[in-house]
């Protein structure tokens, strides 16, 4: 796979990312204060996740994922719709 491809399919992946969190995060009326407090992260940070700018440890997608009650494979699927 070549470079440019790679990159795109990261960037997907990426703002995949963001958006479960964020559907996340909505669907359990959690604020991104509240999800930054109870995952040990900063509020700025999942603020970043969301927006699909960072690359999150594999650490940090743990902690998110159990705040969220969900594994962390299901925080990179993309959706079905």
């Amino acid at each position: 796979m070549n470079h440019v491809r790679m990159n795109r399919k990261f960037n997907t992946l990426q703002n995949t990312l963001g958006r479960n969190v964020r559907r996340l995060r909505r669907e359990l009326n959690l604020s991104q204060e509240e999800l930054a407090f109870q995952a040990e992260i900063d509020r700025t940070y999942v603020s970043q996740i969301e927006r699909g700018v960072i690359n999150p440890s594999l650490l940090v997608l743990w902690k998110v994922s159990c705040v969220l009650g969900v594994d962390v494979a299901a925080l990179l699927e993309q959706s079905k719709a």
